[in-house]
């Protein structure tokens, strides 16, 4: 069958102008074309890493609403002395117009106790975080990041795609985009979101390729029976006749494909071969039954309940072991604008065990060293107390000038802290405690703006972030933007 109708005045656009074209320029473009359809759909832009890699893989813990690094990793004693006194106006930094108009500011210290733990004597919440006090030996804690925004879907969007306006590729996405995958049989990308988190919205466009193909972006894990929606044949359909059926689909999409020479058909068939490749796939990645009772004591009985964060953290293990790139869970629910708190005790029982896990048991397996591992959210909380203050209870507006985040394995270096905040944890300073003047379009050692964590990431798995792109509406975009540097210092 001829998919292009004789006669047809509509039939001959300018693909296929040069597709037929006598002079060779249309040979060559055709081609070209069908190459790059009958190439593996594995590859990456990049062909592979541009240096010796020291990550393979990465699983991002991202904790949505912007956990406070007050009563986690960036211990203030001045605030807790000087608790409900006003903060100097210096220190107020940019509010949102939740708090802006307060016509007080009282210092909130934290409740809760901080100690130093592992041989490294890394400092953290001692009440909240028993299971990351284990691993402080492992992980790089980065209490010197800052950001743009200071809301949270732009916030979380700058983050998550390197831009505050939605549209734009993700950072799992990029890395599909320029590395590929070696895995046929699971998504290279994938997304998993805890049940009933509650907390800030959050939406597929987080995940989403944005401008690149549509298989770049991340495929989203749900916490029921059936892991993909719609993966299972009905009932009546055979594995045969899904394959015959598929056959037949592929040779229409081929069929459109010859005639349009639209990569998207090209996206659609690859994605179809995968959903059937992923029948056998998706249901083996997610069988518990086969764990040990060590995997349970040591993620803890929660585990065991699908959906669960300690469920995804032991999910993005058995991924990571199937070869998987990018794996990026999302834990809802640390906006705490009152009642902090209460909230910080509830979040960090739900996901302390399970980030901590999920950096143990990758280690004792041998994934650790190439598995860099990410937890943070996508700012942190203000030094004084949004609303009303008690001695035991305050809420926290959000604050994007400095907040802590840790990263382990896949090269970075553990045991180590690295960033220093002023008294009041209301901007970034240097280790004499002279103001750092952060700004993106300079980079500066003693802070870390987004686009140099996102920047550092890709090192880690091999690609120079400036020579990620891709030309789109006139304009070669990248996830740094034109900013960011690769942070040095915490390289191993």
């Amino acid at each position: 069958m001829n998919p292009i109708i004789p006669n047809d005045p509509f039939a001959v656009n300018r693909r296929h102008f040069f597709k037929k074209s006598t002079t060779g320029i249309g040979g060559m473009a055709l081609a070209s074309m069908m190459a790059k359809a009958s190439d593996s759909d594995h590859s990456g832009v990049l062909g592979g890493p541009g240096f010796t890699p020291k990550a393979k893989r990465v699983i991002y813990l991202f904790q949505s609403g912007g956990p406070s690094q007050f009563e986690t990793f960036d211990h203030k004693p001045y605030l807790q002395e000087h608790h409900g006194e006003e903060l100097p106006p210096e220190a107020h930094g940019r509010a949102t117009g939740m708090s802006s108009n307060q016509s007080s500011k009282p210092m909130a210290g934290s409740v809760f106790k901080f100690g130093k733990f592992g041989k490294s004597g890394q400092e953290m919440n001692a009440d909240l975080l028993p299971w990351t006090q284990k691993i402080a030996d492992d992980i790089c804690i980065m209490r010197n990041v800052y950001t743009d925004a200071i809301n949270h879907d732009p916030a979380i969007t700058f983050i998550q795609t390197g831009a505050q306006i939605a549209g734009r590729p993700c950072l799992g996405s990029w890395l599909s985009y320029g590395l590929g995958t070696d895995n046929s049989d699971l998504p290279n990308f994938i997304v998993m979101v805890s049940k009933n988190g509650g907390g800030q919205p959050l939406y597929s466009r987080l995940w989403g390729s944005g401008f690149l193909d549509s298989r770049h972006q991340g495929i989203q894990f749900l916490s029921g029976e059936d892991r993909v929606l719609y993966l299972k044949n009905p009932k009546g359909v055979s594995n045969e006749s899904r394959r015959s059926m598929l056959q037949k689909l592929n040779a229409l999409n081929k069929e459109a494909f010859y005639k349009e020479l639209d990569p998207e058909i090209e996206s659609r068939i690859a994605q179809y071969e995968m959903a059937y490749r992923m029948q056998a796939s998706v249901p083996e990645a997610s069988d518990m039954s086969n764990e040990p009772q060590s995997t349970w004591d040591l993620y803890g009985e929660e585990a065991k309940q699908p959906g669960t964060y300690a469920a995804n953290c032991l999910q993005a293990r058995r991924l990571a072991e199937r070869g998987c790139q990018f794996i990026q869970l999302y834990h809802q629910g640390w906006d705490a604008h009152g009642g902090l708190p209460g909230s910080m005790r509830d979040r960090c029982k739900k996901t302390d065990r399970g980030s901590a896990a999920l950096v143990m048991d990758l280690k004792q397996r041998g994934l650790l060293e190439d598995t860099l591992v990410i937890w943070g959210g996508e700012f942190g909380r203000t030094p004084y107390s949004q609303g009303l203050i008690k001695k035991d209870n305050y809420g926290r507006d959000h604050h994007q000038a400095c907040f802590s985040m840790w990263m382990a394995g896949g090269g970075i270096k553990g045991g180590i802290t690295v960033g220093h905040t002023d008294k009041y944890g209301s901007k970034i300073v240097r280790p004499d405690g002279s103001p750092v003047n952060a700004n993106k379009h300079h980079y500066d050692k003693d802070a870390i703006h987004i686009h140099d964590l996102q920047a550092t990431i890709l090192h880690q798995m091999g690609v120079d972030h400036t020579k990620l792109s891709y030309k789109f509406q006139g304009r070669r975009f990248r996830l740094t933007d034109v900013h960011g540097q690769k942070v040095d210092h915490i390289i191993a």
